[in-house]
């Protein structure tokens, strides 16, 4: 590093420390951070479409998770380089916002900046190739507006909402069943949605797994599912028109705050403060039951006395509920969650036309299941298999939900499979020769890098990549069709509105502005300036 010096000639040190840094400057750090990013990308290509591999990660205490989720694989990588951790960052904002595409986005950076590169050496200067890329991505961001198509579907025709949902599903672990899921992730958002609003809320979507079964035994239940059984083996398992009353207070002797001693010399004593106690008991369950609840759901436990004297009044109760359960309880039944029992009342109740407990295969496992509730603006998706599968369809069916709502507050589709980002790069590249200038360069590797989602399509389907691209590209210019995608299935048509793959036009455009964000942000990046590795 160079030194500096005073007026009088002397040497200072600008930088603390600053023998034991490591610095990289101009064109060696740009292609330093983009062999990073390039990395990443790499890693992710594989697992693209719906012939993508999956892949296994092990985290640091042994839990091994297998997922085709772009943006898990990137959370749960241990990322050490700076610049990769934005595309970890750029997967994620996809996923936030979007909830799908963000293996594309990833895959759709690293070509960016991989095109960069080539031009960098050129020796063009990385603004001018970060201010083309700009221009770029507006040209393809209103041609894919041209080219996305409104459909319509309501309460009642929900197959448009469905098969958008099956593309989503396609590329994932859970494919087989990609039609049963797809149905449920649609009635689950519907059953939320406020379609005038076109607002969807997912919290009110619990997805629950349980060990056991098979995936096809998943299913979406109207209402609340609670890892919980009766607190008591004696009380009812089934109770119709269930009033509840949702607690947040214990049914214990009240305790004092603070510390307290009471001595107890004779048996009249511990006679009198057991009836005391007793009494509290009483008046607790009477209140319950005077209040005509049939069911008693509560956040905290019961003392044995309490559960017995519930089993004997008839009271069933539910204990330890967490906190978020109630809540969605609370929404299902229309009740409110009580936090005294002095302000127990029948409006505060809460009504379901069924409660049952359910108990699954040769495991004591069960669990309660509230159902016809008042409100059913709460679901349940309820989903069976081995524990990986859960946790892979748990993730597959959070990018199909979000998929679903993003239809609702947008209903414009683009077709998959490769054409949107084909049809894309041919209108980029026609654009290019009206921009006078270097960034016309620029625009140019921005429209070949548009073409490694099809190409990286074409090659996890096991097709020659090359010419399978410039065939459907070749038949989009001559048909003037941007409806011309890979053939990935080997269904025999190119034409993805055939094979009814979709995908959200949100969801490409964020898809397209994301990716162009992080690469100008990498590109502008001239010094790298790192603590050495000792």
């Amino acid at each position: 590093m160079a030194l500096a010096f005073d007026e009088f000639g002397r040497p200072f040190i600008i930088l603390r420390e600053q023998d034991k840094k490591t610095r990289l400057r101009g064109l060696d750090a740009q292609k330093a951070n983009i062999a990073a990013a390039k990395a990443v990308a790499r890693i992710l290509r594989t697992s693209l479409g719906p012939k993508g591999m999956d892949k296994m990660l092990q985290s640091p205490d042994g839990d091994v998770t297998i997922t085709n989720d772009g943006a898990t694989i990137l959370e749960q990588m241990d990322v050490d380089n700076q610049i990769a951790k934005l595309m970890v960052e750029l997967s994620r904002s996809q996923d936030y916002e979007i909830g799908d595409g963000t293996t594309g986005v990833v895959v759709m950076a690293g070509a960016l900046l991989e095109q960069a590169e080539k031009l960098l050496e050129r020796g063009i200067h990385p603004i001018r190739v970060a201010e083309g890329y700009e221009m770029a991505s507006r040209i393809a961001f209103e041609h894919l507006e041209r080219i996305s198509q409104k459909f319509e579907f309501s309460a009642d025709n929900i197959e448009p909402l469905v098969q958008t949902c099956m593309t989503t599903l396609s590329s994932k672990f859970v494919n087989r069943c990609k039609r049963a899921l797809a149905e449920i992730a649609v009635k689950a958002v519907l059953a939320v949605a406020d379609l005038e609003r076109k607002d969807v809320n997912l919290d009110l979507i619990k997805v629950e797994g349980k060990v056991g079964g098979k995936l096809e035994d998943t299913e979406l239940i109207y209402g609340v599912v609670v890892d919980k059984d009766m607190s008591h083996p004696q009380m009812p398992k089934r109770i119709e028109d269930a009033k509840i009353a949702i607690l947040t207070c214990p049914f214990e002797p009240p305790k004092p705050k603070t510390k307290h001693k009471v001595d107890i010399d004779t048996v009249e004593k511990f006679q009198t403060l057991r009836e005391q106690e007793q009494k509290y008991f009483d008046e607790m369950v009477q209140k319950c039951k005077d209040v005509g609840a049939t069911l008693v759901i509560c956040q905290w436990g019961f003392d044995d006395e309490a559960n017995h004297l519930l089993m004997h009044r008839n009271l069933p109760a539910v204990r330890w509920v967490g906190g978020v359960e109630l809540e969605l309880i609370a929404i299902a039944t229309g009740g409110r969650i009580v936090p005294r029992f002095q302000e127990l009342s029948l409006e505060k109740l809460g009504k379901a036309g069924l409660v049952r407990e359910k108990s699954f295969g040769t495991t004591k496992d069960r669990m309660l299941y509230i159902e016809q509730c008042a409100n059913s603006r709460a679901v349940t998706i309820f989903i069976r298999g081995n524990k990986m599968m859960i946790e892979e369809t748990k993730r597959s069916l959070h990018d199909a939900l979000c998929v679903a709502r993003n239809l609702i507050r947008n209903n414009s589709i683009v077709y998959g499979g490769g054409s949107a980002e084909i049809s894309c790069s041919i209108a980029v590249e026609t654009a290019a020769d009206r921009h006078p200038g270097v960034e016309q360069y620029a625009i140019r590797s921005f429209a070949d890098a548009l073409d490694a989602v099809p190409l990286a399509l074409a090659e996890n389907s096991g097709l020659p990549p090359i010419d399978t691209l410039t065939a459907v590209k070749a038949q989009q210019v001559k048909e003037s069709n941007p409806h011309c995608g890979i053939d990935c299935n080997d269904v025999g048509t190119n034409d993805m509105k055939e094979q009814n793959v979709f995908e959200t036009l949100i969801g490409k455009q964020q898809q397209m502005l994301l990716a162009t964000q992080v690469v100008k942000m990498i590109l502008k990046i001239d010094d790298v300036i790192s603590p050495s590795e000792y």
